[in-house]
């Protein structure tokens, strides 16, 4: 059972779920997690949720990139004669690149909204506990778990930043090459190919160490029941 079914299983009634997503698109971040957590889904969960979608997105990015690349190195191989056909296959290869590049970072704000709310969560309601025992056990995961986090949104924003310069790279490619649908055009993405492939080979490094940190950080999160 996936974690989304459990999650509506336990809100018992669909009303309440309507209702967290009205409030949801009036993008009220406080009263979103508040409707939530009346319907047990908390923040914890949601964090978790968001981290996995944005490690999804990652690697949908990454493999995009990769298609795009492999684009760009059928285009200098191409005849004059099918340049045109081939330009049109690259561009929606770009526009896709762009807007797999745009889904990551959109991720990446959702994870950083829900973790400021659960951090912040975490760290008032210390105050309420008796024992102190149990204080200092949350208060060391609350520290342990803000640095995992802040390790693994450091390795998601380095990730993202990895995708500026290659799309960047590809639209000057696309530009000279709607322009120049010559032989002109191929000699010169000739040249910038090897440029490409160093950059994605990076942007890949990037993507896969930020997978990592993902992973690691989901698992830690479900290791323990605090706060």
């Amino acid at each position: 059972m996936t974690r989304r079914t459990r999650h509506q299983r336990a809100a018992g009634w669909l009303w309440p779920l309507l209702l967290v997503v009205l409030v949801g698109m009036t993008g009220c971040q406080s009263a979103y997690f508040s409707a939530l957590e009346k319907v047990g889904i908390h923040k914890r969960d949601v964090l978790v949720d968001r981290v996995e979608e944005g490690r999804d997105a990652q690697q949908a990015a990454q493999e995009q990139f990769s298609s795009a690349l492999e684009q760009f190195r059928a285009v200098v191989q191409v005849p004059e004669s099918e340049l045109s056909q081939t330009y049109d296959r690259l561009n929606a290869e770009y526009e896709d690149s762009e807007a797999a590049a745009k889904r990551v970072e959109a991720r990446i704000e959702s994870i950083e909204d829900v973790a400021e709310a659960l951090f912040d969560e975490w760290e008032d309601e210390l105050s309420l506990y008796q024992s102190a025992d149990y204080r200092r056990l949350s208060e060391r995961q609350l520290r342990d778990t803000r640095v995992r986090y802040a390790e693994m949104i450091e390795a998601m924003h380095d990730a993202a930043d990895s995708m500026q310069p290659v799309l960047l790279a590809m639209r000057d490619n696309m530009l000279f090459l709607k322009h120049n649908l010559n032989a002109r055009a191929i000699g010169a993405l000739r040249g910038e190919v090897e440029g490409l492939e160093r950059d994605v080979a990076a942007l890949r490094q990037r993507m896969q160490a930020a997978i990592a940190r993902s992973d690691a950080f989901i698992a830690e999160l479900g290791s323990h029941d605090a706060p």
